[in-house]
Formats: C-alpha cells, structure tokens, sequence
C-alpha cells in the first residue's frame, strides 16, 4: 500500500523557515536522508488500535476514529510511549497509520528502538490475550529522517513527486523541527524517490537530537527510570489526558492534574568536547557549590541531554567525569511552548 504526500508536501511550505533556522546542516538546496536503523513492527488487526490504546499514552483511536475524524483528518503518525505500572517509561514509540480511511481494516506500524525489538514485542503479546490482533517485525523497511534544504518549493515539489514510492512519508510527529519521517522498501533509490536528495552522516542527525533536546530510544530514556512528563512527552505532542485508562496513567495525570514538573530533559553543550564512552550512565551534574542539579543522559561531541532541576538551569554546572569537572551550559529549545503571558 502507498500513501499520498501532499498533507507533507503542504507542510513543507510552512514549516520550512523555522527548519532552516533550527537546523543547520540541510544544505544549499537539497533534502538529505538519515539512516535511522531503528526497528519497525507490523501491528493489524480489527482490534489493533484499542489494544495499543489500553497500553500507550497518546490516543490512538485518532488513528481510526471513523465518527469524530473524517479520512482526510486522520493523523498519518503519533507519538508515544509504552510506561510500566510505576508510571516510567519503558518505550519510546512513533505510530504510522498505513490504513487509508476508517473503513478499512487498522494497520499501524510502530517506530522504536531496534536494540529493545524483542522486548517490546514481548510487552505486546503478554497483553494481547484473545484480542484481534497480528504483530510481527517488518524486516523489509527502512526507515530515514528527512531533512529539507534551504528552497521549500523544491522540496514540497520532491514530497509530491516521491508519494507514488514511498510507504510512508509524514511530518515528524514530536516537533517540526525534526523534519520527516520517510519509510521505504529496503534497497530502493533515495534519489528517486526524492530528487537531488543525498544520505546524511546519522551523527549529524543525533546532533541536531541533542540541540533541540529531543530523546530517542533507550539511551535518552533508560526504561524503567525516565518518567514521561519530565521526558517532555506532553510538549511532544506525544500524550493525551482524555483518553482514559492506559498503563502508568495514575502517576502522570496526577503528576499533571498537580502542575508541578521540577526537572526535565534540556538540551546541553559542554566546554570541551565529551570524551567517547567514557562517562557512566546516569553520570550526576553538579552546581559550583558541588549539589546535585541533575543527571546526563547522552551526547556527542560537546552537545548532550540531561535532566537538570528547572531551578538550576540558570547557573554555572559542571558534570564530573573521574575526577574531572567539564562545564556546561543548558538552554530552553526554540520550539518549547511558551509561557503564558500574566
């Protein structure tokens, strides 16, 4: 089955110049593909959408809903993540609807981590019971961020040109600033499907992760430990608060419904460029009078993610690593809600 890009073709004449300011790195004019080699699942089934919303955060009868959401208004993707009972997260998800309109059968794919495949699809089973449902791994997809240059005509011209080619190509559901999500056959030609497009260095893809703050997979969001609130999942467009009961739901609509969130993930960039696995999970960050402000997560270079305590963000940090203190700075993205005006 093949989806029409125009929904992105449109979409890539008007998020473009905040692409261009955000990113940097997309060329003069070209669109570049990064190799994600994260995982997909194949999800279907009758009962495919209410099994995953009894176990996600978002709601993914959007996906489906035939009375609420005419064809047309149905989300191509969502994002989401999978908690334990604690109310953590266990996996980071993005949703693809390959079903065209709410008639038809439901067939999702889920996007996650390839390093937690297994896992996930174990998560999946032992709650599948009877339910009308078929899960299997797509091993014969490929999955690339697209990343517009510098002229949105071209690019929307390229979106409409690829549709017939591409199974599935979407706006990043997270944040504009991330680009596409494009999914092909494996093998197929990137420059067929997108003119003058070339392949991308994937660290310079995970760069521009660390710059705006945006975490994937289970280095970002060890399982078990990262709770989604702090995650900012609820600036990802990544959670619903009506949708009703789902895994882990008590502690975050509490968390919510309170208005108090203390600590999340920002974007970091460090003094000096971070040496290459060297630094412990969990690594602490410490204010100059040596207390605790928060944890590292991950990074490359001089740029990371770290959950810092909002009230320290402001002040000079530094993150020991065996003995030795690197400086950093933290910084509130561009694409963060702002505050309400008092």
């Amino acid at each position: 089955m093949l989806v029409r890009a125009g929904a992105a073709a449109a979409a890539a004449a008007t998020t473009l110049p905040g692409l261009r300011r955000l990113w940097r790195g997309g060329g003069s004019g070209a669109a570049v593909c990064f190799p994600l080699g994260r995982a997909l699942l194949d999800v279907r089934g009758a009962e495919a959408a209410l099994f995953l919303q009894g176990l996600l955060t978002n709601d993914v009868t959007r996906l489906v809903a035939a009375d609420t959401h005419p064809a047309a208004a149905l989300p191509r993707a969502l994002y989401a993540h999978a908690l334990n009972v604690q109310g953590r997260c266990l996996y980071d998800l993005i949703l693809y609807r390959l079903h065209e309109s709410p008639e038809e059968e439901p067939h999702i794919l889920l996007e996650c981590d390839s390093g937690v495949l297994d896992a996930i699809q174990k998560h999946l089973k032992l709650y599948k019971i009877r339910r009308k449902v078929n899960i299997a791994p797509c091993l014969d997809l490929s999955l690339w961020a697209v990343v517009p240059g510098e002229q949105a005509e071209d690019i929307a011209s390229s979106l409409t040109k690829c549709a017939d080619q591409a199974l599935i190509l979407t706006p990043d559901p997270r944040t504009e600033v991330m680009g596409w999500r494009l999914i092909t056959k494996k093998g197929v030609n990137l420059s067929e499907i997108i003119p003058g497009s070339h392949v991308g260095n994937i660290q310079d893809y995970h760069r521009q992760r660390y710059k705006q703050g945006i975490p994937e997979g289970v280095k970002d969001l060890p399982p078990g430990v990262a709770l989604p609130l702090e995650s900012n999942l609820a600036y990802m467009n990544g959670i619903s608060f009506t949708k009703g009961c789902y895994i882990g739901q008590e502690l975050t609509a509490r968390t919510h419904h309170m208005g108090v969130i203390r600590k999340r993930l920002l974007p970091v960039r460090f003094s000096a460029p971070l040496p290459k696995d060297s630094i412990p999970e969990g690594a602490e960050i410490l204010t100059e009078l040596g207390k605790s402000a928060g944890k590292f997560r991950a990074g490359g270079g001089e740029l990371g993610i770290a959950l810092l305590r909002l009230a320290n963000i402001n002040e000079p940090l530094y993150l020991n690593i065996a003995g030795d203190k690197v400086k950093l700075t933290a910084s509130i993205p561009e694409w963060w809600p702002k505050p309400a005006s008092k």
